[in-house]
């Protein structure tokens, strides 16, 4: 069993910053990948960032130097700076794990984030 946990969502007024983390916890053998994407009312899951393992990261054009995504072992995290009130959004982290299994992707519970002025 694997658990994706995210923390650091909240309210923040457009142009402020927010870090949200994530930590890959239970029966890992390797992460190939992980990342963020988001889901605003109304809309689809979008992708934010993805770093795959030894990869080129992956950002959304609605992103680009804002966002930075970084990962140590098992936490990645999502640096906002910059934020726009089109960024509020419910924020999921996603890895894809390698246990003793099976290769597959997680899904974190989601955490909100909110740019409201």
């Amino acid at each position: 069993q694997v658990q994706l946990v995210e923390s650091g969502g909240g309210l923040v007024q457009p142009g402020g910053s927010l870090r949200l983390s994530c930590v890959a916890s239970g029966s890992i053998v390797s992460i190939r990948s992980m990342g963020w994407h988001r889901q605003a009312p109304g809309k689809q899951r979008e992708l934010v960032a993805v770093l795959p393992a030894g990869g080129i990261t992956n950002y959304a054009d609605s992103v680009k130097g804002r966002f930075t995504i970084s990962r140590a072992k098992n936490t990645v995290s999502l640096q906002m700076n910059s934020l726009k009130l089109e960024d509020t959004a419910v924020y999921y982290c996603n890895a894809e794990v390698e246990t003793m299994t099976t290769v597959r992707g997680y899904w974190g519970q989601g955490t909100q984030v909110t740019v409201s002025s």
